[in-house]
Parts: structure tokens; C-alpha cells; sequence
């Protein structure tokens, strides 16, 4: 069975909603960026300020800051991250119980639930 491992935002600059976010709730701060991130930001032409992908933790959820892509119709702007110890047999479950598969790709799994909503399945 899965866990709750983060709640997805979709932002057109994630650094900026990560920073808010980060000081407006107690406990919470923006996840570090060491020097082989910095690198492998770098790397692809991105900074931290520029990172499509920000994660802000705390003593609860983790939360992920996204940049958005597509339309704002066409995307869910929040969406839950479901981690799994067997991600296919996961997907499988949730399947059966009335999810839809959308995609796949090497780090997640994109299911849609019975209303359409996309939620991610990964890996632990």
C-alpha cells in the first residue's frame, strides 16, 4: 500500500512559491541546495532561482513546487505524490480501484482518479 510522500503545486516559478510557502508555515524551509546540485542545475542551464522542481520540508508532508506546463485548464494546479515499496503492483491497486493510467515515465507512474484528477505514483 502507498504513502502520502508529498503534495505537488504548480507554479510558473517554483523558487518564488517555495520561498512564501517556506516562511509562512513554522518549521518549514526551502531544501538546501548542495554543490552537485548547484553542478547539475548548472549543467542543464538552470539555477536555483530558475530549479523547475523546489521541494520545501518540515515536520509534516513534504511539499514540491513544480513548474507548470500547458495550459492551467489542461493541469491540475495541486497534486499528490504516492510512494510505493512495489510502484507497479501499486499501480495496479489503484487501478482496480477505479484509477486511470495516463503515463509513465523512468522516476513516476501518472494515474488520474475517478474525477480526473492526476496524482503520481513513485518509488519509495
Amino acid at each position: 500500500m502507498g504513502r502520502l510522500k508529498e503534495i505537488v503545486i504548480d507554479c510558473d516559478l517554483p523558487s518564488r512559491v517555495a520561498r512564501f510557502w517556506a516562511e509562512a508555515l513554522d518549521g518549514y524551509a526551502v531544501m538546501p541546495y548542495d554543490d552537485a546540485e548547484i553542478a547539475r542545475l548548472a549543467a542543464l542551464g538552470l539555477t536555483p532561482e530558475t530549479d523547475p522542481v523546489v521541494i520545501v520540508e518540515g515536520p509534516g508532508t513534504r511539499l514540491c513546487f513544480h513548474l507548470r506546463r500547458g495550459d492551467r485548464p489542461a493541469r491540475n494546479r495541486v497534486h499528490l505524490d504516492i510512494a510505493a515499496t512495489d510502484r507497479e503492483k501499486e499501480v495496479a491497486r489503484l487501478i482496480s480501484l477505479g484509477a486511470t493510467f495516463v503515463r509513465e515515465t523512468v522516476d513516476y507512474s501518472v494515474l488520474n482518479d475517478p474525477e480526473g484528477n492526476n496524482f503520481c505514483v513513485t518509488s519509495d
